[in-house]
């Protein structure tokens, strides 16, 4: 008796192929709807489902595989079911492929809530479930990438056991990132996005050598494509890697195209943005050139020649920019180190998550996104008798301090981070630490704007930006002694605006 395999796939790719292929792997094809529709106009006998179920397709289409010769055919165990299903009739389907209804897609193009239900598959998750139970006795297909790969096994007898297993396990992925999907839609849709459960699903990208430290394993996952865009040029990322990629990232995107952001250990230790980037290199590495070394460089644009060679002075463990050109990427040829990354686009992008989360021991927090615009500080309220016109190194200051760990503090002078102070437990301790710092650097800091993520709990913090001639200062506000911190910035002369937005990041 011949083999049969069951196609309906929503996902058209590659299936014709795969259908000539099993046909003649002595394959007879069961087909529903669409699938069979196109099978047939490449000239694929196809039977219909109906004449398997014996019941034609009803509602509109909402039923049409549930059905006990379907299912009993799936999910009959060789040895064991044979007997009983030789009674009731029911014949061995040895191969299901099936993809989902475009659940994802349908809620990207409307908002019609009928045409979002009718885009929720039922019989598609049943029939991958039922396979996926049966793997022992059925292959389960769910991902058109592994077409060519299934009929290499079929043909060459290695459809073994573990084969077949991983199979399996992808299509119970396949099944609970589509149930994700839908569950955490209904909840954004109908409970602003928190309701009783939550469900984090990430693909993986690749597997890291190790985590954190080397005693722990770690892996890269992600929600949708970006991180698959990332091209590697040089080198391997490494976990510790992926996280620095992306604090310098979100920064440099901030900050926007022609803008270089080092960072160290997660936390910036220079950035600048100046009319080329070469000096804007040149300035965020006079921030801390120290810290610098070894640490991450982001470029939102192209990474030149010029600019290779001038990054090239010292040693940069990763680099990552819009696009690094064959040019630039030759400088780099002896330096066996070096990780070299970038988008092939002409700036730096991020993938603009509009949910975040941390894990904490038993679980996890989960939030909005923290976004930061510059139109926090253009609509700043002035609380001081003296005021700016020229905002730009105060925007640059408060992205900086906004995407930094708390407490944070950030300095910033004609577009060039000159000191910053993060992670500290106290704000005042945050300035004194950029300022000591650009001190024994001679970065020269007066006239500078400097940025608080969180409100001036008291007033020395104004008192010692003054001492080192801060011009202007932003922040929240909203402190129960914002009357003696902004009396110390009238006393200063110093110009200190008022966000009421404030920037925790812990």
């Amino acid at each position: 008796m011949a083999k049969r395999a069951l196609l309906s796939v929503s996902d058209k790719t590659g299936i014709v192929d795969f259908a000539k292929n099993l046909v003649d792997l002595g394959f007879e094809i069961i087909s529903t709807g669409g699938t069979k529709r196109v099978l047939e106009e490449n000239g694929i006998k196809a039977i219909d489902i109906s004449e398997i179920t014996k019941f034609p397709e009803c509602f509109g289409g909402r039923v049409k595989t549930l059905n006990p010769y379907v299912h009993g055919g799936i999910l009959y165990r060789s040895g064991i079911d044979d007997e009983e299903a030789k009674k009731l009739g029911i014949e061995r389907i040895d191969l299901v492929a099936v993809n989902l209804y475009p659940f994802k897609e349908t809620i990207e193009r409307t908002d019609d809530f009928d045409e979002i239900i009718e885009n929720i598959d039922i019989g598609g998750p049943t029939m991958v479930r039922s396979a996926a139970k049966n793997f022992k006795d059925v292959i389960i297909v769910t991902d058109p990438n592994d077409y060519d790969m299934i009929i290499d096994a079929i043909k060459n007898k290695k459809d073994t056991y573990e084969f077949r297993r991983d199979l399996m396990i992808k299509a119970y992925e396949h099944t609970a990132s589509y149930d994700s999907m839908i569950a955490n839609y209904m909840n954004e849709r109908f409970k602003g996005g928190f309701g009783d459960k939550r469900f984090i699903v990430g693909k993986k990208v690749f597997n890291t050598r190790y985590g954190e430290n080397p005693h722990q394993r770690g892996a890269l996952y992600e929600f949708e494509d970006f991180w698959n865009e990332l091209n590697t040029i040089k080198g391997e990322a490494s976990f510790n890697n992926l996280t620095d990629i992306n604090a310098a990232t979100k920064i440099a995107v901030a900050l926007g195209e022609g803008s270089v952001v080092i960072v160290k250990h997660g936390n910036p230790c220079g950035a600048a943005k100046k009319d080329n980037l070469v000096e804007s290199y040149k300035k965020a590495l006079e921030c801390d050139p120290i810290s610098a070394y070894g640490g991450v460089v982001a470029v939102n644009g192209v990474v030149t020649k010029e600019l290779a060679e001038e990054i090239n002075k010292i040693f940069v463990e990763v680099l990552i920019a819009g696009t690094i050109t064959e040019e630039a990427v030759k400088v780099f040829e002896n330096k066996k180190r070096i990780k070299l990354f970038d988008l092939k686009k002409a700036r730096l992008e991020i993938s603009g998550d509009v949910w975040d989360f941390k894990h904490i021991e038993g679980g996890f927090v989960f939030q909005d996104a923290d976004i930061v615009k510059d139109e926090e500080v253009l609509n700043a309220k002035c609380v001081t008798k003296k005021c700016i016109e020229d905002k730009s190194d105060l925007i640059m200051a408060w992205k900086i301090a906004a995407l930094t760990k708390s407490n944070c503090v950030a300095f910033v002078k004609d577009s060039q981070l000159v000191a910053i102070g993060m992670g500290m437990t106290s704000r005042v301790d945050a300035t004194r630490c950029a300022v000591e710092k650009a001190k024994s650097l001679g970065l020269d800091i007066k006239g500078s704007s400097l940025a608080s993520e969180a409100f001036f709990p008291f007033r020395d913090s104004v008192d010692y930006a003054s001492e080192v001639g801060v011009k202007a200062i932003v922040q929240p506000g909203g402190s129960i002694r914002d009357n003696e911190v902004i009396e110390a910035a009238n006393e200063h002369g110093i110009a200190m605006y008022f966000t009421g937005i404030r920037h925790f990041l812990h």
